[in-house]
C-alpha cells in the first residue's frame, strides 16, 4: 500500500475556496498543512488558490440566480454527491469537515460566524426603515438568507456528536447562550503568513502603495477590510470621521460590497474626498502598507483575519469588544479596544490619540507585530490535524 493510500481520508465541504475571503482563506491555509497527513477531497462549486495536486476536487455545479437559491441548491447537491460517491463509488471518509453549517453530517465544523448573534446585533442595520428603498430587495434577500443560516446552524451546533472548532472564546459564549452548546468545543486562533505580513514588507511597500492610492505624506490613513460593512461598523466609522474634520485623516474601506448604498451616508456627513471604497487585492498587504491605523468597530465578529494581518505588519489596531480578535489584544499595549461598538465619540478619541501621538502609535504597532508572531499556519494546521486524528481514533475504537 502506498503512503497516499494509507493516509486517513478527509472530506472538506465548502461552497467555494479561495484566498480572497476570510473564512475560505483560513481553510486554504489549513489544506496546505493537512495535505501532509490526510488524503483530501474537496466538495465545492469553485476552487482557487489551492494546489490541485494535493487534493481531489469534486465539483458541484452552480445554480444561476440569487445567492439564496444557489445556497439551497448547493446544500442539497453536495449531500447527494457524497451519498452517490459512498454508495456507488465506495468512497468513504474518515473525517468530514466543513467551515460553517454547510452540511449536517460533519464530524467537525469550524465556526467562523454565529448567524444567530450576527442577526441580533445587526437588526437595526438590516431594518428597511433605516435604509434607502432601492436597497430593500438586497436587505430582504439577506434577512431571508440569515434566517435559513440560523435554522441550519441551530441544528448543526446543537448536535453534541459534532466537534466544533472556534476562532475565539467569544464564540463559545454565543453558542452557549443561543443554542445551549457547552461541550466538545476547541478554540483555535487563526494563523498568519508571516512572509507576507511583517513590518519589513510593509516598509518596502509603503511609499509605492501610498503613491498609488494618492495619499500625501501628511495624511493619516485609517483602514477597514472585510464585507458586510454594516456589521463591520461602517456607520460608527463614518460618524467618528465627522468628529475628526480638523485632522488630516482619510478612511479606506476595502471589500466587495456595492458602495452605492454607503455613498449616501458619506454625502450626508459631508465626508466627500475623505472616504474611499476600494476592491480587495490578492496582495492585501498593499493596503496594510498604506495604512497608519486599522479600525474594526464590528457590531459582531468571531475572529476576522484582517485585524491580525494588519497587526503583523505593525499597524496599530482599534477593535470593538464584540470582535473575537480583541481577545489577543491588551488594551493600550498592543492595540486599543472599543467597549461600545456604537460609540463614535470614543472611536474618534482613539483615532485622534493615534494621530496626535506618533510615538504611542509606533509603540502600539511594534507590540502588535510581536504579538501576531505567535500565530502561524504551520502550528495552527498541525493542531487541527491532531483534532482530526483523534476523530479517526475514536471511530476506530467504536468499530
Amino acid at each position: 500500500m502506498s503512503a497516499t493510500e494509507s493516509r486517513p481520508r478527509l472530506a472538506i465541504v465548502s461552497p467555494f475556496l479561495d484566498r480572497s475571503h476570510g473564512t475560505e482563506r483560513i481553510v486554504v491555509e489549513w489544506i496546505s498543512v493537512l495535505s501532509e497527513t490526510f488524503e483530501i477531497h474537496v466538495y465545492s462549486q469553485d476552487l482557487e488558490d489551492v494546489d490541485r495536486g494535493k487534493v481531489t476536487w469534486h465539483r458541484i455545479s452552480k445554480l444561476p440566480g440569487p445567492h439564496l437559491f444557489n445556497f439551497i441548491w448547493w446544500f442539497a447537491a453536495n449531500h447527494c454527491r457524497r451519498v452517490w460517491d459512498r454508495c456507488v463509488r465506495d468512497l468513504r471518509y474518515d473525517v468530514v469537515f466543513t467551515p460553517g453549517a454547510n452540511c449536517l453530517d460533519a464530524d467537525v465544523i469550524s465556526v467562523h460566524i454565529v448567524f444567530g448573534q450576527f442577526l441580533r446585533s445587526g437588526q437595526h442595520e438590516l431594518a428597511l426603515g433605516g435604509n434607502p428603498p432601492r436597497t430593500w430587495p438586497r436587505l430582504v434577500h439577506r434577512r431571508v438568507y440569515y434566517r435559513l443560516a440560523i435554522a441550519l446552524e441551530r441544528r448543526a451546533y446543537r448536535n453534541s456528536r459534532t466537534l466544533l472548532v472556534l476562532l475565539s472564546r467569544k464564540t463559545a459564549s454565543d453558542l452557549a447562550k443561543l443554542y445551549g452548546r457547552r461541550n466538545r468545543m476547541h478554540v483555535l486562533y487563526p494563523g498568519l503568513d508571516h512572509s507576507s505580513f511583517n513590518p519589513d514588507r510593509r516598509a518596502a511597500l509603503r511609499d509605492g502603495a501610498r503613491t498609488q492610492l494618492e495619499l500625501p505624506g501628511d495624511r493619516i490613513a485609517v483602514l477597514m477590510v472585510g464585507n458586510d460593512w454594516r456589521q463591520k461598523g461602517i456607520r460608527v466609522l463614518l460618524d467618528a470621521m465627522t468628529k475628526l474634520r480638523d485632522l488630516p485623516v482619510n478612511l479606506m474601506l476595502v471589500g466587495e460590497e456595492d458602495p452605492q448604498p454607503f455613498l449616501l451616508m458619506v454625502n450626508e456627513r459631508n465626508l466627500n474626498g475623505r472616504v474611499r471604497f476600494l476592491l480587495p487585492r490578492k496582495d492585501i498587504e498593499f493596503y496594510y502598507a498604506a495604512a497608519d491605523v486599522y479600525a474594526g468597530p464590528s457590531l459582531e465578529d468571531t475572529g476576522p483575519l484582517p485585524p491580525v494581518e494588519a497587526m503583523a505588519c505593525g499597524v496599530p489596531a482599534i477593535l470593538s469588544a464584540s470582535c473575537g480578535t480583541a481577545e489577543i489584544i491588551t488594551d493600550g499595549v498592543n492595540g486599543l479596544i472599543l467597549e461600545d461598538p456604537t460609540d463614535a465619540t470614543a472611536l474618534a478619541a482613539m483615532v485622534r490619540r493615534l494621530c496626535d501621538d506618533e510615538e504611542f502609535r509606533e509603540r502600539l504597532g511594534q507590540n502588535a507585530a510581536a504579538k501576531a508572531r505567535e500565530f502561524t499556519w504551520e502550528s495552527n494546521g498541525q493542531e487541527l490535524a491532531r483534532i482530526f486524528e483523534e476523530i479517526v481514533r475514536q471511530k476506530a475504537r467504536v468499530t
